[in-house]
């Protein structure tokens, strides 16, 4: 699967910066999207997005404003030249979308989530040469990403890119949506044609975090940002806390810093080389260690069975868990890698002591 076009447009573009989709989270009143476009037409931004249909959490708040103001959205491309942008989450959307000359498409997260609404939808603009985007699912799970884009690739859309906003967490976080970075690169990993747009404003959910996660996007080699704008953003009908205003996008892409895509002197490659020959014998370390370890578990799983003892000792386990993030914490280690590291190893520790005990 190649996303041919959307990477050939983006080439085709010769921009000196980053693709930039801006616009406010809802199109609220065609006075408010055209006073958002104007600014907007003078900064980094090539692409005006605006949610038209807007179904929230729960009922009681505004769902945006439909139909209506997808011929907004024409008269901005008219005023201002930008190419223009919707969220359409069924069939009847999309229909409307190219009926009223949409530039690009994009499947939210609750709809990628959903392999029915994302087969109506790809069945619905079969063949269509428009830019389609799917935003990665709620939930951190890479397949069903990966099947939302091929869905709409047999069904012949062809001028795809992904959007990476992301993914929901139990656990509490300085981001509304935790970013889970690797999640994106094995996408890229799996399919380097395919350009991935960063939104750090559903990231982060307030406009504080945008510079830091755009940055780390860029960083990651991100083909693009997707930043929500809006004049008054204190005053959105929607998402107000994660929306800038065009003046401080303009900033941010002045303060980004977009890095080579390799090292070019000879010193520099050198000193790379070497390092990465040392972390080479760190993770030759780390992978005897862990089968030294799982030996051990190995064992303890024996004495287990031969003493009839359940596998899963929780107040053991918490005691571990609490040493390693204090230890970690010291040393520099962030709790949540130390968690997501250690549970994965009390995860395989089970899975080899139930081989010992069932066998």
């Amino acid at each position: 699967m190649k996303s041919k076009n959307f990477s050939t447009w983006l080439d085709n573009m010769k921009l000196s910066h980053p693709l930039v989709i801006a616009g406010p989270c809802s199109a609220e009143t065609e006075e408010q999207v055209m006073a958002v476009a104007h600014e907007l037409k003078n900064t980094d931004a090539t692409v005006f997005r605006a949610g038209v249909w807007k179904p929230r959490t729960r009922p009681g708040t505004f769902e945006g404003n439909g139909e209506k103001a997808l011929p907004w959205l024409q008269r901005v491309k008219k005023e201002t030249g930008l190419l223009i942008a919707i969220e359409i989450a069924n069939a009847e959307h999309a229909k409307l979308a190219l009926k009223y000359d949409i530039d690009i498409l994009w499947l939210g997260a609750r709809t990628t989530v959903n392999p029915f609404a994302v087969q109506e939808i790809a069945e619905a603009i079969q063949g269509t040469e428009k830019i389609v985007l799917v935003k990665n699912p709620i939930n951190p799970d890479l397949e069903l990403w990966i099947g939302g884009i091929e869905r709409l690739f047999k069904m012949g859309v062809e001028n795809l890119g992904a959007i990476h906003r992301g993914f929901s967490s139990f656990r509490k976080s300085k981001y509304r949506n935790i970013p889970s970075w690797q999640i994106p690169i094995d996408l890229k990993a799996k399919y380097p044609t395919i350009p991935i747009i960063n939104d750090p404003s559903h990231i982060c959910g307030n406009r504080d975090g945008i510079f830091e996660v755009s940055q780390i996007a860029l960083d990651l080699k991100f083909d693009g940002l997707m930043i929500e704008t809006h004049c008054n953003p204190d005053e959105a009908w929607s998402d107000a806390k994660q929306q800038i205003k065009p003046a401080r996008l303009v900033e941010i892409m002045d303060e980004l810093k977009v890095r080579k895509d390799r090292f070019v002197k000879e010193k520099s490659i050198s000193k790379l080389n070497a390092l990465r020959k040392e972390i080479n014998a760190k993770d030759d370390q780390l992978l005897e260690t862990l089968s030294e370890r799982m030996a051990l578990v190995e064992s303890i799983g024996k004495a287990k069975k031969e003493s009839n003892v359940a596998i899963l000792q929780n107040t053991r386990w918490q005691e571990i868990l609490k040493k390693v993030i204090d230890t970690g914490e010291e040393q520099g280690l962030s709790k949540i890698f130390i968690e997501k590291i250690f549970k994965a190893i009390h995860q395989e520790s089970i899975a080899h002591q139930e081989k010992i005990i069932n066998d």
